[in-house]
């Protein structure tokens, strides 16, 4: 991957795409780690809500509900598809947004699949609220240092939240990317950096309640047995973090009976 090249010592071909640090010194990374724990607690009870209610679909999909949704690589598609499903039998208006931009002088184009939901007022919540259902790998490197490794593992797995909440998290990961990098005597590529970032969620997007192809099973098609593997992985890191969170709570804690309960929004969700 061209990504893993750059990352090891490549070159890019074109210095304009690259940023540096300048002058400046490394940054305090366990500043930024206290900055990602204090930005990741979400804090209007919409955002609350469908924390905890997409925290307990994502363990109830299993590999036979995947189904295939496009031509190619399905890049986990169809996992963001039937959660999107699950969600509008639980109430919400939830749809899979494609997100697209064009490449300029400093940065690619590309684009990005996510999930939002919409009308969340009632719950307190002014604007749209963003799915990610794999949100930490958007910022996995190469040859990562120990300390951006203990930062990394502070992002949520999966993000729900609001666009806002969201782009506070980006120029925190660019810091400490860039950082972790120049340790490595390494340049921040393209794709690394804030403004290719937030183009993922910030850039113009169509919204699709159903895939345009929905009738072959992902695990019969070699082509999508990644998608598998991908669900157990986002599965398991999920739990690992619900666990520790967990264990970090008070025991008898009122505030944590009532999160527990609160999703329960929807009658309509027991039939999924």
């Amino acid at each position: 991957m061209v990504s893993d090249f750059l990352e090891n010592g490549g070159s890019a071909g074109n210095e304009s795409w690259c940023s540096s640090d300048g002058e400046s010194g490394l940054a305090d990374l366990p500043h930024l780690a206290d900055k990602i724990s204090f930005y990741k607690r979400p804090v209007a009870q919409c955002e609350i809500d469908l924390l905890s209610l997409v925290h307990s679909l994502i363990p109830s999909i299993n590999e036979t509900d995947l189904h295939h949704v496009k031509s190619g690589p399905c890049n986990a598609s169809c996992i963001r598809f039937n959660l999107v499903k699950r969600l509008r039998l639980s109430g919400y208006d939830a749809a899979v947004c494609v997100s697209r931009w064009q490449g300029s002088s400093k940065v690619p184009g590309g684009d990005h699949e996510y999930i939002d939901v919409l009308d969340c007022n009632n719950g307190g919540c002014s604007e749209r609220l963003i799915i990610d259902v794999d949100f930490r790998s958007h910022f996995e490197i190469a040859r990562a240092v120990d300390s951006y490794d203990r930062i990394l593992n502070l992002l949520p797995v999966v993000y729900v939240g609001s666009l806002t909440r969201l782009k506070q998290f980006l120029p925190i990961m660019v810091e400490a990317t860039r950082s972790s990098l120049k340790q490595n005597s390494m340049p921040l590529p393209p794709w690394r950096s804030l403004a290719y970032l937030q183009a993922k969620w910030n850039s113009p997007y169509q919204r699709q309640f159903t895939p345009v192809e929905d009738n072959l099973i992902c695990s019969n098609l070699p082509i999508h047995k990644q998608c598998n593997g991908h669900l157990k992985r986002i599965q398991s890191s999920l739990h690992s973090e619900i666990e520790a969170e967990r264990k970090l709570k008070p025991k008898n804690s009122d505030n944590g009976r009532r999160m527990k309960f609160d999703w329960r929004r929807p009658s309509s969700f027991w039939a999924v």
